[in-house]
């Protein structure tokens, strides 16, 4: 199966047969909500041996620059000289041909972040982002890409979609997962 086409290769009706488009005053908007990978998930690896974090796909990493290591706990940034955990989780878990796993740093003893609804934290502002829709079942029924900085226009058009579940936004240029994204 193809991966989706994103929503703007999509094929438009010729122009005579086109609705008059929507204004922001006649769409409601789309309330979302982020969420970032539970605390627990992660805890038991902080006090493990590099050699055992090495059996469970995981490494101890000293953080070298800034905005360069996100954690997807706290959904922040963490900064040079703090020790994180580079360990692949299964953000996909679903039975389908887009199960998937990745790499994600998460910070030791970072507290979940709790974004308010429709809030985008800073981490995700500043990197551009794939966007995944995902339907019931766990397949991947449409994708996007989105600077950060304009990713609540994306995020809406995705959800407005009554077939999609729920988002995974990666960050596009690694590939790794972000963050999982639901209606509010």
């Amino acid at each position: 199966m193809p991966c989706p086409q994103p929503a703007s290769a999509i094929p438009r009706p010729a122009a005579h047969h086109r609705l008059p488009a929507a204004t922001p005053r006649s769409r409601p908007a789309v309330t979302f909500q982020i969420s970032p990978l539970p605390a627990t998930e992660f805890a038991a690896l902080f006090g493990l041996s590099d050699e055992a974090l090495h059996g469970r796909l995981a490494r101890r990493v000293v953080v070298d620059r800034p905005n360069a290591f996100p954690c997807r706990v706290s959904l922040e940034d963490a900064q040079p000289g703090e020790a994180v955990i580079l360990a692949n989780y299964a953000h996909q878990a679903a039975d389908t041909p887009f199960r998937a796993t990745h790499a994600v740093y998460v910070r030791e003893g970072a507290a979940p972040a709790t974004p308010a609804v429709g809030e985008v934290p800073a981490q995700l502002r500043r990197r551009t982002l794939s966007l995944r829709a995902f339907d019931d079942t766990g397949m991947m029924i449409a994708a996007d890409l989105a600077e950060g900085s304009r990713l609540e226009p994306v995020v809406e058009a995705l959800l407005a979609d009554p077939r999609t579940a729920y988002l995974h936004a990666h960050f596009a240029k690694q590939g790794c997962y972000a963050a999982r994204i639901d209606r509010a």
